[in-house]
């Protein structure tokens, strides 16, 4: 039982750490959400050649005289560019199609002033899920390694079971509603920023994983707690009834005991009485009361049966 039980703790910690690890991921990281945001292409120029609007005519000329009329021959999504962009809790990055590299800027002043209540729900939701997690993971390291006693680490099992439970629910929270103020942000967000098309990106991916291992490590712990109990109660159970079998047999052997022990008291008793009426003559009474007496002194005996048979007796040598 106490190899089980130390699988079942092994498999929990192991579940809960990976949550841990994942939902910590997800909260830092920006790729919850991805995909393609539809922008006019810039104009060329010296330093861009491609992915730009070449305008006909002198490029130097251009540049220098504003009045000049700009014609293209490009048309439809031809003109736009297709960049890619990455959001998290934090930050949404896109590519920046002047420069190498991306520049970033804060999710939380993209969204709508009508939903930055329920993202700022959604990101305490998940500090409180990874709080949570530490503490349920320390529970169950307690449990795992420094338990001096069985019912000690039955309370720090089901302590750290209530706690990642609790953790799971408020994850699962937070998850969707992020997954909510992600969607009216693409609809009602800055022109600059909706996206052409997105889907959710790995960082998404990582979070749900971390849901799932949480509820997993919290079953598991559940599992090992409901299962020491069972095992409790059923040990129990039988010394129980060992116990009554033997008290039971006790009891009977005590019985028949004292009841063949009292039949020979009762016939010594009876050899005695009649052993001190024939050694006493008939002329003598009072030795014979005297004798009767001594008996039933002797034998100690209280049934309302032995003093009748007594006074029986004495009655007959009275008269």
């Amino acid at each position: 039982m106490k190899t089980n039980r130390r699988c079942r703790a092994l498999l929990a910690v192991s579940l809960n750490l990976m949550a841990l690890l994942f939902s910590t991921t997800a909260f830092i990281t920006t790729h919850w959400c991805e995909g393609t945001q539809r922008v006019p292409k810039p104009s060329c120029g010296k330093e861009k050649k491609t992915n730009c609007l070449n305008y006909s005519g002198n490029e130097t000329a251009n540049e220098t005289n504003q009045n000049v009329v700009h014609y293209s021959w490009e048309t439809g999504d031809d003109r736009f560019l297709f960049r890619y962009f990455h959001t998290g809790i934090w930050y949404s990055c896109e590519e920046n199609i002047n420069a190498a590299g991306e520049k970033c800027r804060s999710f939380i002043d993209l969204a709508p002033a009508s939903e930055k209540g329920v993202l700022w729900l959604s990101v305490v939701s998940e500090v409180l899920y990874i709080m949570l997690l530490v503490v349920g993971f320390s529970l169950m390291c307690l449990e795992l390694f420094h338990s001096s006693s069985v019912i000690d680490g039955l309370k720090l099992n089901a302590f750290a079971a209530v706690f990642t439970v609790l953790s799971g629910l408020l994850g699962m929270v937070a998850h969707m509603m992020y997954t909510q103020v992600f969607q009216v942000t693409v609809s009602l967000g800055p022109e600059d920023w909706r996206p052409h098309s997105w889907d959710y990106g790995w960082s998404f991916c990582l979070a749900w994983g971390s849901f799932t291992c949480c509820m997993a490590a919290s079953v598991t712990t559940l599992n090992s707690y409901t299962k020491t109990v069972i095992e409790f109660r059923h040990k129990r159970k039988i010394f129980e009834q060992g116990f009554r079998e033997e008290q039971n047999f006790l009891d009977q052997e005590a019985i028949k005991y004292f009841r063949e022990r009292t039949e020979e008291e009762r016939a010594e008793a009876g050899d005695l009485r009649l052993q001190c009426l024939h050694s006493c003559s008939p002329n003598r009474k009072m030795c014979a009361v005297s004798c009767i007496y001594f008996l039933a002194k002797k034998t100690n005996d209280s049934s309302v049966s032995r003093r009748e048979t007594w006074e029986s007796d004495l009655l007959t040598l009275r008269y």
